[in-house]
């Protein structure tokens, strides 16, 4: 079996992945203001009848949802990420998403007084999960809050064992991404020259312009791996439909693969209507924007052997979120499978670019 899918009702989908004496646990759930309180308590119980611990959570909400998003957690003892685009409206919550994790100990990684994630061991590797991470000084300007959040990305990682090279895969939301999306590009590229990642594996990632709890200009998560034996292969993987996005100065890859003994896992980064040259195509059009790219991100997962129902978990940006029936209508033209998709009404990282994507698929051997 490639994985599990439980359903517990039409707000909430959990699909279970078995590796290596671990499950992993990917929970996608409808949510507004009223029921996140509800939704989380059910949540948490799902995972506590499966002897799981929540590992990380991110809110699809603005930034005044924050404190009663926290709130409706009794003791937060997993990092929250909000992510929602304040550039946009940011006047509702749509939904939360969640990884839990059981079969493993989980060990904290904290940000002075705060926990911002959790490592653990397998045979195979070492995993590493961090979400919320800012700048500690929000006075400082936005490339100086790019850097600072970079440089606790290697200084948090130490507290696993780990090295910054070690990353797989980023999620990097910028306030007000499109007045600043370059500038954050060369601070981005030039660390990683710096730090070696370059010579080693570039990560996959998403960079989205989303608003943050207290207005931080980059808020980050990651997912870092550190195999133990050759079994294990961290590495990236090409889009058949669409050029590297390296050539057009935006370091990241357009995939990621973790191939363990028995599974493997493969990260799809934030995938959006560009052409093989690296420019945007169908300017205008949501919906023609959304077919290309939804055929990009087939050909990535078919590449791997994998389909739409080995996803795992996605998240579906939009730059104007009453567009967003268009991918369910998509989908149901397709014949695709139920995807345990999360919206997001958020800026992508081009003025013309009005739908993006990420997506998680897994897959047992």
């Amino acid at each position: 079996m490639d994985k599990s899918v439980v359903k517990t009702g039409r707000s909430l989908q959990i699909v279970e992945f078995p590796h290596d004496g671990v499950t992993a646990h990917f929970i996608t759930a409808q949510a507004t203001e009223e029921t996140m309180h509800s939704v989380v308590d059910q949540v948490t119980a799902e995972m506590a009848a499966r002897n799981a611990r929540i590992a990380f959570q991110y809110v699809f909400g603005g930034r005044k949802f924050y404190p009663k998003a926290v709130s409706a957690i009794e003791k937060l003892d997993w990092p929250l990420t909000l992510l929602h685009g304040d550039a946009c409206s940011g006047s509702t919550i749509t939904g939360t998403q969640f990884i839990a994790l059981s079969g493993a100990e989980l060990h904290p990684v904290m940000d002075g007084d705060r926990k911002v994630g959790n490592w653990y061991d397998t045979d195979d590797a070492r995993y590493c999960l961090l979400g919320d991470l800012r700048a500690d000084d929000l006075s400082l300007g936005r490339e100086a809050q790019a850097q600072a959040v970079f440089e606790k990305m290697e200084t948090l990682l130490k507290q696993a064992d780990m090295e910054f090279t070690d990353i797989a895969r980023t999620w990097l939301y910028l306030n007000h991404l499109l007045e600043w999306y370059d500038e954050f590009n060369v601070v981005r590229t030039n660390f990683f020259k710096e730090k070696g990642t370059f010579d080693k594996m570039v990560p996959a990632s998403t960079g989205i312009g989303a608003g943050t709890a207290a207005g931080e200009e980059m808020v980050a998560a990651l997912l870092a791996v550190k195999p133990k034996h050759d079994g294990v292969k961290v590495f990236p993987v090409a889009s058949p439909l669409q050029c590297p996005a390296l050539d057009y100065k935006s370091s990241f890859a357009r995939a990621v693969e973790i191939d363990q003994p028995g599974s493997r896992l493969l990260t799809i980064s934030g995938t959006a209507s560009i052409e093989p040259g690296g420019k945007t195509v169908h300017l205008g059009n949501t919906g023609k924007q959304i077919e290309l790219t939804m055929e990009v991100v087939h050909e990535i997962l078919k590449s791997r052997d994998m389909d739409w129902e080995n996803t795992a978990r996605a998240i579906a940006y939009f730059k104007d979120d009453s567009e967003a029936h268009l991918l369910e209508k998509y989908c149901l033209e397709h014949n695709l499978p139920e995807l345990p998709v999360a919206i997001s009404h958020a800026d992508v990282c081009r003025h013309d670019l009005l739908f993006e994507i990420e997506l998680d698929a897994v897959k047992a051997r």
